[in-house]
């Protein structure tokens, strides 16, 4: 029964919030609180299911693990593979640590159509989960390209006043760079298919392909973009304030930690094994394009009126960090970009959940409209102050790790950009720090201030577990470093072997001979 369970664990994380959509259809409309109830149910039910693979992960390995694989589309090559490693565990953990804290701080705002939001909730559980734990390319796309109609629906039916116009852009922008990668893909599938005499869309298989550096250089740049543009880098970032702001609190908060992190898991995943050669030529782009997002987005949130808004923003310059690691190429900086992905997450989750909580109160989201509330609304202020200091890094909190890490690995490959990425972090102090003075300290200018209600049990249960995982990563990282250390080094060996590789095969091969050659292994 233990065997059979582990063997089929991945399969049951994205069949059982589909399994819960499902369910939900033969509850009755008007029965509020049981769809509620049953959604919660089922989220927790998804996180519970999920720490076996946390518990029984095996640190000193850097394959992949629980793997699964079952015949889908045979005739092509198409199979439903599964599997973990390091990386995809921990983001799979964040994934559905996050999914019920959000329904549970959905209660009350959620008034309309409430059976129809518990259940593309759902729907995008099981396609998040998806993307990051399969190992099949075309699977992958698939599950890549099945979250975004949920979300579209999330920003465009229970966002505010500009919900289409956000929703379609997020909707535009992400659609754009996935047919991208969909073109990519089928060039790695056609690739080894004319070489090798197999049609596979096989992860472990096309990982093993050396291919020119020509061919690699278009393939970074076909998944690069799509990746990119949901990170999201300077310049494609523009969709994300737009639909951070029309979002409900629910959909900002998986907006922020696990969607955006799809992109740089891709970088991770795809991006630096598969095109080494390509993600080594353009590293020195790349890391200053993190460095330009890392100072403009802590520039902008500076000067923004709108505490939504402002986070938004600051999600521009916390994972300009995160791609700063990632094209740093060393475990250092790359652990640290793994473990900041998981950190940006619980922050600024907490930090959408805490300006979703004081709208709901006041109806409004603009600084100057609040002053004083620490007063009024002392546990509410005391948890913003604490997710304000883990988003800016102070030690013993999770931020700090993951910024120290990158900024450790950065100095040693690109010192140059590592120096003026440190002036984000002193930025982050500043328009966060800046933020929570006017908001919860100085005079209560607003009548509308003096009689507001602190957090009910409710909310405070939806904050404290991501206040518990803030201090556990700040005071105990090597919990999360175990785990990753094994699968990163692994990815920066696989790009040192295929770089070696390709420089010794194209001495030996003749222009008149193909861009790409699979390895014989």
């Amino acid at each position: 029964m233990t065997d059979f369970f582990f063997s089929h664990l991945l399969s049951l994380l994205i069949v059982v919030p589909l399994l819960g959509a499902a369910g939900l259809f033969i509850v009755p409309r008007e029965r509020i609180a049981a769809l509620r109830l049953f959604t919660l149910a089922a989220t927790t039910l998804n996180f519970i299911l999920s720490l076996p693979l946390f518990i029984h992960f095996d640190n000193h390995s850097g394959d992949f693990q629980f793997i699964e694989q079952y015949d889908w589309i045979p005739s092509i090559g198409a199979s439903f593979h599964l599997g973990v490693d390091g990386i995809s565990l921990l983001m799979v953990m964040l994934t559905t640590l996050l999914m019920p804290l959000v329904i549970l701080s959905s209660w009350t705002s959620i008034v309309h159509r409430v059976k129809e939001y518990m259940i593309v909730f759902l729907l995008l559980e099981t396609a998040m989960i998806g993307v990051f734990v399969s190992l099949d390319l075309l699977l992958f796309y698939v599950f890549w390209e099945a979250m975004l109609i949920p979300m579209y629906f999330i920003i465009g039916v229970w966002g505010g006043e500009r919900r289409l116009y956000a929703a379609i852009k997020f909707f535009l922008f992400t659609m754009f760079g996935g047919v991208l990668m969909l073109v990519g893909i089928l060039v790695l599938y056609f690739m080894h298919s004319q070489t090798a005499g197999v049609a596979t869309f096989s992860y472990s298989t096309l990982n093993q392909m050396i291919i020119g550096r020509q061919a690699q250089l278009w393939l970074f740049l076909a998944f690069g973009l799509a990746f990119a543009i949901k990170v999201p880098m300077v310049p494609f970032h523009t969709w994300l304030p737009d639909a951070h702001v029309e979002a409900p609190t629910g959909g900002s908060v998986i907006l922020a930690g696990v969607l955006l992190k799809m992109g740089t898991y891709g970088f991770l995943r795809f991006c630096l094994p598969l095109f080494p050669h390509a993600a080594a030529r353009l590293a020195p782009l790349i890391g200053l394009a993190a460095v330009i997002g890392i100072l403009y987005g802590a520039l902008v949130s500076w000067v923004q009126p709108d505490l939504k808004k402002l986070v938004a923003y600051s999600s521009v310059s916390h994972l300009g960090f995160v791609m700063l690691g990632l094209f740093s190429f060393n475990v250092q900086a790359q652990q640290g970009a793994v473990i900041q992905m998981v950190n940006h997450g619980l922050s600024t989750g907490a930090l959408f959940l805490l300006v979703g909580m004081i709208y709901e109160r006041r109806h409004t989201r603009q600084i100057a409209d609040f002053g004083g509330l620490a007063s009024v609304m002392p546990a509410f202020s005391t948890l913003f102050l604490i997710v304000t200091l883990s988003s800016i890094g102070l030690p013993g909190l999770n931020g700090f790790i993951g910024e120290f890490l990158i900024l450790l690995g950065a100095f040693q490959a690109k010192p140059y950009l590592a120096v003026p990425a440190t002036l984000g972090v002193v930025l982050s102090a500043v328009y966060m720090l800046t933020m929570y003075q006017r908001v919860h300290f100085g005079k209560r200018t607003h009548e509308e201030n003096n009689h507001l209600a602190d957090l009910t049990l409710r909310e405070k249960l939806v904050l404290l577990p991501l206040l518990l995982f803030c201090f556990w990563i700040g005071l105990f990282p090597g919990t999360l470093l175990h785990k990753t250390e094994a699968s990163v080094q692994k990815i920066l060996t696989t790009m040192e072997v295929k770089q070696t590789t390709l420089l010794d095969r194209t001495e030996r091969i003749s222009p008149a001979q193909p861009a790409y050659v699979v390895n014989e292994e």
